[in-house]
């Protein structure tokens, strides 16, 4: 058997070394102030009698405010002024510049009065109500401003996702309120976060998730199960994992496009792209363009010219569309009908010539009529006359009747007219 070499006791405060000659935890020493039974997150009370001598320089801090919290700063300015100056601080409002500003005094005697000044002042531009925003001034509370505006970068996924953290009507934001022991407001970009250090701290791992898209319900559930455990002091000292849900990750599968059916020629061989190593070709800049058309090498009296020009030519060219516009609505209609002048119209077709033809009846026996009248009322020269004025009528109402027997008594009118006039003269 093997013999185990013997280990001298070592004394109380050192330790001893380890297998490959160098102490583990040389630096380490016994703390008889810190043991288990100390709670490291508790806040003790800081007193006038501990600073008497006060402050020996001066420390200031100013932030801006928005513009639509002017008016409501200007109401709430003097309880502010009030709950500063019981701790020694001054501060001020400049409503020039829209700042406010905080600094101790000879008569400040905490020196982490200012960082408390400080974060209320940065409460009050961030839209906190002042009567909530003057609490940041005890020692057991604490502030947060949580930044989610660089997590994601896409606004409507943004949007809905910070709506998730506050709900239903705020059904989300007044759980995590009570589960977590801190008042929260969401404005804009940040998350606005008072309580305590513990609860602070799981706010912001519950809001930073809600923006990576992990659903605030399920950090919910896992602090309200967490706080059924605490009550059991059996369980205080336990782990408590195998009580908390697994909350699995699912990856939702969407649906893909379908693809479009390749050619019946060349199959899919031709619907593979061709696998090359050089990169597509840049596609021409701005710069390349205007070398291209000669519009690089223009002063700038010729580019207002020429851009004049076109906006010219776009002008006429929208002129004339409305005007031909304006002028269709003047133009008649084709009608298929027939035509009431007599003559068919052009294209009409066998129903149009019909037509035609059944008008020309009609001024035919019209010109008949008028011709038979002509005959008896004409006894003399002048009735003649007379006769043959209305037989120019008639023929100017029918020009497509015979113009032979019109001629005629034409000729027999001019015959009496020459015979008298030969009388005339032998006389």
């Amino acid at each position: 058997m093997k013999e185990e070499p013997e280990t001298a006791e070592q004394p109380a405060g050192e330790v001893a070394p380890s297998e490959g000659g160098k102490k583990k935890g040389k630096h380490r020493r016994e703390k008889p102030w810190d043991h288990d039974g100390i709670d490291h997150w508790k806040v003790d009370a800081f007193k006038p009698e501990d600073n008497p001598n006060g402050l020996l320089e001066e420390s200031s801090f100013a932030t801006l405010f928005p513009k639509y919290r002017e008016k409501y700063l200007r109401e709430v300015w003097p309880a502010v002024t009030k709950a500063l100056k019981d701790m020694g601080i001054g501060c001020e409002l400049n409503l020039v510049e829209g700042s406010m500003t905080v600094r101790t005094t000879r008569k400040t005697w905490d020196p982490y009065a200012i960082i408390k000044a400080r974060d209320l002042i940065k409460l009050l531009a961030r839209s906190v109500p002042a009567p909530q925003a003057l609490k940041i001034l005890q020692d057991d509370m604490q502030c947060d401003i949580i930044k989610i505006s660089g997590i994601i970068r896409n606004k409507e996924k943004f949007v809905k996702r910070r709506q998730r953290l506050i709900g239903p009507n705020g059904s989300t934001l007044k759980a995590l309120e009570l589960l977590t022991g801190c008042y929260m407001l969401v404005q804009g970009n940040t998350v606005s976060a008072m309580g305590p250090y513990k609860g602070l701290k799981q706010l912001r791992r519950i809001v930073e998730d809600c923006i990576k898209n992990v659903h605030p319900i399920y950090h919910i559930k896992t602090l309200m199960i967490k706080r059924e455990l605490a009550k059991d002091p059996a369980l205080a000292e336990e782990n408590w994992d195998r009580f908390l849900p697994k909350f699995k990750k699912k990856n939702v599968k969407r649906k893909k496009p379908e693809a479009k059916p390749a050619d019946e020629a060349g199959g899919k061989e031709a619907a593979k792209k061709v696998y090359t190593p050089f990169p597509p070709p840049m596609p021409p800049s701005k710069m390349d363009l205007q070398l291209e058309s000669g519009e690089y090498f223009l002063s700038e009296e010729q580019k207002r010219e020429r851009a004049r020009a076109a906006k010219d030519a776009a002008q006429e060219a929208k002129t004339a569309e409305r005007k031909r516009q304006r002028e269709a609505a003047f133009v008649a209609p084709k009608e298929d009908g027939p035509s009431t002048t007599g003559r068919g119209a052009g294209g009409g077709g066998k129903a149009a010539a019909a037509g035609g033809a059944g008008q020309g009846e009609d001024v035919r026996a019209l010109a008949e009529s008028l011709k038979k009248k002509a005959k008896t009322s004409s006894a003399g020269g002048g009735k003649a006359e007379a006769g043959g004025r209305q037989a120019g009528a008639a023929v100017f109402l029918s020009p497509e009747v015979d113009m032979d027997g019109m001629g005629g008594g034409g000729k027999a009118a001019g015959k009496r007219k020459g015979e008298g006039k030969g009388r005339r003269e032998g006389k």
